[in-house]
């Protein structure tokens, strides 16, 4: 970002000594058990292979942590905040948050036409059904009826903004429009050889929708990243090295996985039976899902990254602290609020989207299930975070699941009840004394 001549000097100092905050304030957790109670059971029950949950402060200080594994699916296998996850979506927030510093450099703008970066996608067409229906018109049940599909040109100039708050009609290949999924994968996105080999691949797709249309969740943030690289001719791993890892001593967080460690392998429960998955199994993509290969010169600014508990939660401590850590400051204060400002959903009564970050609604607190004004996300294989701005300090579940059974996906919520439950009396004893 700005006055990048003192990074070294900024590293320096980071690296003699601790940052504090002032901002920050005691978060006490009266009975870990219970929290440990949560995790355990999801893991005794069959619905996760491993659990591993951890919380922060604004200054980095471990608040809770426990892992629960299933030793039959993982023997011998230790899992702790330094364990490499792949964590898909989670990956958003940090590419968008790159893009945000690159406004800030005046190297882009955020109404900027997508074509002015990537011309391949200045003529991408839109589908429809061929009775020449929208297929924003079919409910999810129904989509399997608008197809077959016919192209028209798309009615309006995709722009930098859409593509931040998933406007732009990009998608995944699990829309329910069997000859949309079909299409995108048998371009199978994730074994393109390259940035370039992408663009070529994305370029042969129809959008499922006119730019600037509605939110509509998919490859977006993938494409933002393609607009980043081609804006500064560097790659998007060098934009992660350059602007967030390195000035900030973030350490956990990065494309490709290091050398001499192993990922934890591919589970999914889709049969009620948690068991390892089977290629073509996780079909976000179709038959393939990104391999993090160093030596695979593709980086998915929205699925593509590793990160450990702890290089991640440093990131989100980052936007915690409204854009400085360990010294450096990456954005300005305005820009991260401008991230977690209500864009899209803005109807919905859970809450609100910013740029590919929820913030909870007041029915967050209402179900005891955490508290309104969280910003939340998460990633493909059950990994979940949350920032609290109010008490600041970061929550952090991973594990490495996909199609949970259905009690499955109540872990978040229950953790997060049992969690608050505990602060509000905590709270509440202290506006007593």
């Amino acid at each position: 970002m700005r006055i990048r001549i003192f990074h070294l000097l900024f590293l320096t100092i980071t690296l003699l000594s601790c940052q504090k905050t002032d901002d920050a304030q005691k978060i006490e957790i009266t009975n870990p058990i219970k929290l440990n109670n949560v995790l355990d059971q999801f893991v005794e029950e069959g619905l996760y292979p491993f659990l591993y949950a951890r919380l922060e402060d604004l200054d980095g200080n471990i608040i809770y942590e426990h892992s629960a594994i299933n030793k039959k699916l993982l023997p011998d296998t230790k899992i702790d905040g330094n364990t490499w996850i792949r964590i898909w979506s989670m990956s958003k927030i940090v590419t968008i948050s790159v893009i945000m510093d690159l406004v800030e450099d005046g190297v882009l703008k955020i109404n900027d036409p997508v074509s002015k970066y990537i011309p391949e996608f200045e003529n991408l067409q839109v589908a429809i059904s061929n009775s020449g229906k929208s297929l924003m018109e079919y409910d999810w049940g129904q989509r399997a009826n608008a197809c077959p599909i016919k192209l028209i040109s798309n009615d309006s100039i995709m722009t930098i903004r859409q593509l931040l708050t998933h406007e732009a009609g990009f998608y995944y290949a699990t829309t329910g429009f069997s000859c949309i999924d079909s299409m995108i994968a048998l371009q199978n996105l994730p074994k393109a050889k390259n940035s370039e080999d992408l663009i070529r691949k994305m370029s042969q797709l129809p959008l499922v929708q006119h730019s600037g249309t509605q939110y509509f969740y998919g490859t977006n943030t993938t494409v933002v990243g393609l607009v980043a690289e081609r804006a500064t001719g560097k790659s998007l791993k060098q934009l992660v090295e350059d602007r967030v890892t390195e000035p900030m001593n973030i350490k956990g967080l990065q494309y490709g996985l290091p050398v001499g460690e192993k990922l934890i392998p591919k589970f999914t429960g889709r049969d009620s039976i948690l068991r390892k998955a089977n290629r073509g199994e996780l079909d976000i993509f179709g038959p393939d899902v990104p391999d993090y290969e160093l030596e695979h010169q593709l980086y998915l600014g929205g699925e593509g990254m590793v990160g450990t508990a702890d290089g991640y939660t440093d990131f989100i401590r980052m936007l915690l602290l409204r854009g400085e850590l360990n010294g450096y400051r990456f954005l300005e204060k305005e820009t991260v609020e401008e991230l977690y400002a209500p864009q899209t959903q803005l109807d919905n009564p859970y809450g609100h989207d910013g740029y590919n970050l929820w913030v909870s609604g007041d029915s967050m607190r209402i179900k005891k299930q955490g508290e309104a004004g969280l910003w939340i996300g998460g990633g493909y294989e059950c990994t979940h975070f949350w920032a609290d701005p109010e008490r600041n300090f970061v929550g952090i579940i991973m594990s490495q699941n996909n199609e949970v059974r259905p009690r499955g996906y109540e872990l978040n919520d229950k953790f997060r009840g049992e969690l608050y439950k505990q602060l509000w009396e905590n709270e509440k004893r202290s506006e007593s004394n």
